[in-house]
């Protein structure tokens, strides 16, 4: 570690130690020191519009209020639209809360709602959203507090999608707007601070639709060292982590009469994913081939220590569309080097130090990502396939992953509710900036299914529709799926009312609180 480096910690450390009596009641009866979050990583932008990844994700929770929300149990209830109706497939009406206010105290009305949807539409606009908003045709306004969306077509995910934070027009549609950066919210907590790879300060909005945050405050500490982390945890700096600390780090904090943790089977999928545009891991049999040489049991239980069940696909068992009948690769070295013999590439020398071929994996600076790395690097090893690993702050790394700059990556999707998801990663229109088929997946078959997937209200009939998507995804193979995690929550014994939600989400911090001290 830098002398910068160790610098900046214990300055960041002693900062925080100064401003912040974590989870410590201060002032008058009732009010409470902000709540230190330990994040692994930095948000890339904090503009709903435009976020894709998790970091990000759970800053906007806090800061913005979707239409609709998604409650623990992953069902939609009214969030700043009190009630909507239906009045057949293709038509939506929303009734907005009255008296909301955003963050710079400006009321929500339908015009903010109007502009919010009808910008990722702007081909001008590079959202990575674009697509799952392209079958609105019109968005109007009917009243202040009411507003229609009429779709080109019937389109199921269309609830789903209606989570979305909403930005507010006065704020997000003038030049040299900086939302990204500065968030204009009308959720329960405003950003104050923002210091890139460090920290994120937020303070409790007073004039929060649902009553003001029982908490003062909140504060995101940026610690991308897991050792830090675990530290900062047991001395008291951290209030709460959650799926940031290694099955080893949680063990070592079992006794500690200051903590306490909680768990909870998730959804979050993670996958190793292939750029399919590359001459090597273009030919499916090299994709079985790894498939069948990663020995998932042996990381799940040494390394995730059994928090974590093998996935067979993005959607968990779970999920109302789950189809379990897909293709699997269990562990099985010695088919996955016939494969490769036969696809045309032999080992060089036997059971010798010589590589059949090399591949490069890029991980982020992530402690149990590059672990994961180095062992799928040692079982690949076992069948001839050499791996380079790289690791990368999580902004340089995101970004080589959007634009196809690798060849293999492990990633994660969190929050996954709707099958829709599908066609946001498998699409072939859905490459990066246009979704999130970053390994450039193109199937016209695939293509067809999903759309039709999204015309087909029936939910029996989708049902059928996203049974095929699966089996054909886990035959081709562009990701390798790996597991869906327990999420593990480690808080002070004093934090109240935090729940988890199965995508890991921190929508919950809106209801939660510290305890009064003991004695």
């Amino acid at each position: 570690m830098t002398i910068r480096r160790l610098f900046l910690t214990f300055g960041v450390s002693f900062l925080c130690c100064l401003a912040v009596v974590s989870c410590r009641p201060k002032g008058e009866k009732g009010s409470q020191s902000p709540l230190v979050v330990g994040m692994e990583g930095s948000p890339i932008t904090l503009d709903p519009r435009l976020a894709t990844d998790a970091y990000s994700a759970r800053a906007i929770q806090i800061v913005y209020n979707g239409l609709l929300k998604k409650t623990p149990e992953s069902t939609l209830t009214a969030d700043l639209a009190e009630r909507w109706e239906t009045p057949d497939d293709t038509s939506y009406i929303f009734h907005l809360r009255r008296g909301v206010r955003f963050h710079d105290g400006t009321e929500l009305t339908a015009e903010d709602v109007r502009y919010t949807f009808a910008s990722l539409l702007d081909a001008g606009f590079p959202s990575p959203l674009k697509d799952s908003y392209s079958q609105i045709s019109r968005i109007e306004v009917l009243s202040p507090y009411t507003v229609r969306f009429q779709l080109k077509e019937p389109f199921a995910p269309f609830l789903t999608n209606m989570t979305l934070g909403i930005v507010p027009r006065h704020a997000a549609g003038k030049p040299g707007s900086r939302l990204a950066s500065q968030p204009v919210g009308t959720g329960p907590f405003r950003l104050t601070g923002w210091e890139p790879d460090e920290s994120l300060t937020f303070q409790a909005f007073d004039q929060y639709f649902e009553g003001k945050p029982r908490l003062s405050g909140l504060i995101y500490r940026i610690i991308p060292d897991e050792t830090i982390r675990l530290l900062e945890v047991k001395k008291g700096s951290l209030d709460l982590v959650q799926n940031a600390l290694s099955p080893d780090a949680v063990e070592s904090l079992r006794n500690n009469p200051q903590i306490q943790i909680v768990k909870k089977m998730g959804t979050n999928y993670t996958y190793l994913g292939f750029n399919l545009e590359d001459k090597i891991l273009s030919h499916l049999a090299v994709r079985k081939a790894i498939a069948l040489a990663i020995n998932r049991p042996l990381i799940i239980r040494q390394l995730m220590g059994n928090l974590a069940e093998p996935a067979t696909g993005v959607l968990a068992p779970g999920n109302w569309a789950y189809e379990p009948d897909v293709a699997t690769y269990d562990y099985r070295p010695k088919e996955a080097a016939r494969l490769l013999d036969e696809a045309g590439f032999p080992d060089p020398d036997g059971q010798g130090p010589a590589m059949r071929f090399s591949v490069l994996y890029k991980t982020s600076q992530n402690e149990l990502g590059k672990q994961v790395a180095e062992i799928i690097q040692h079982n690949l090893a076992e069948i001839g396939i050499g791996v380079e690993i790289r690791s990368y702050e999580w902004g340089t790394y995101f970004s080589d992953v959007r634009s196809g700059n690798f060849q293999l990556c492990s990633l994660q999707w969190v929050g996954v509710t709707d099958p829709d998801i599908y066609y946001n990663l498998f699409h072939s229109s859905c490459v990066p900036p246009h979704g999130a088929n970053r390994g450039r997946y193109r199937n016209r078959t695939i293509d067809l299914l999903l759309e039709e997937g999204r015309r087909t209200m029936d939910p029996e009939a989708r049902k059928k529709i996203y049974s095929s998507v699966q089996k054909i995804i886990a035959a081709d193979l562009p990701y390798v799926s790996l597991w869906y995690q327990t999420n593990v929550a480690v808080m002070s014994r004093r934090v109240r009312g935090f729940v988890l939600y199965p995508g890991g989400d921190f929508t919950s911090l809106r209801q939660a609180y510290c305890a009064p001290s003991e004695g």
